[in-house]
């Protein structure tokens, strides 16, 4: 797949962009927060997970992402250790410190949260990732874990307002970037079409 990452959308990509990948899901309590890997906006990440947690809204959470290059750590264990650091109980956390993408997080992760927790017992669950990568996070646990409701929470350290994307280069960059991933995931069957309609 060829890198147009560097193109400038046109008026109906904006919109599209806004309205279907972009989405905003009504936020109510969940038996799990799902944290993705990542090594930017770390501590954007860790205080949204922290005030989730101080506003009741998950009762575990799982932190999944491996070692990067250039790290001696992986991403698991520097969140955790931040969002323990941010007043979480390290007992409600389930780590998952192998995964290097977005599907290794949701399948390295679900063996860990059945032996911890039953996946049965779990209704729903919070995304918590970045905003350029949005519904591909529930996108991608839908097509392994359906049964579950699914909400989204995004974070970013751009100043930029997130409907304003297209006007910062470097946020225009990474959600085109995502953008262009969504159809070719599909057909490959690595996510699954999440809302419905979407």
């Amino acid at each position: 797949m060829a890198d147009r990452s560097g193109r400038l959308p046109t008026d109906d990509e904006i919109a599209a962009i806004n309205a279907r990948h972009l989405i905003h899901t009504p936020l109510q309590q969940a038996d799990l927060l799902f944290v993705f890997g990542t090594r930017l906006d770390v501590d954007e990440r860790v205080a949204e997970a922290a005030r989730l947690w101080r506003g009741g809204y998950f009762r575990w959470a799982i932190v999944s992402g491996g070692i990067t290059p250039g790290s001696r750590r992986s991403e698991c264990e520097i969140i955790t250790e931040a969002m323990i650091a941010r007043g979480i109980p390290a007992n409600i956390i389930l780590r998952e410190d192998c995964a290097m993408n977005t599907g290794e997080n949701v399948i390295f992760s679900l063996p860990i949260i059945d032996a911890a927790i039953g996946l049965k017992n779990i209704r729903n669950v919070i995304c918590l990732g970045n905003t350029w990568t949005a519904r591909r996070y529930p996108m991608t646990l839908h097509r392994h874990w359906p049964e579950v409701e699914k909400m989204l929470v995004m974070v970013d350290s751009f100043a930029t307002p997130r409907s304003l994307w297209h006007t910062d280069p470097e946020f225009r960059r990474r959600m085109l970037s995502e953008w262009d991933k969504i159809e070719p995931y599909k057909a490959r069957g690595f996510i699954a079409e999440w809302p419905r309609g979407r």
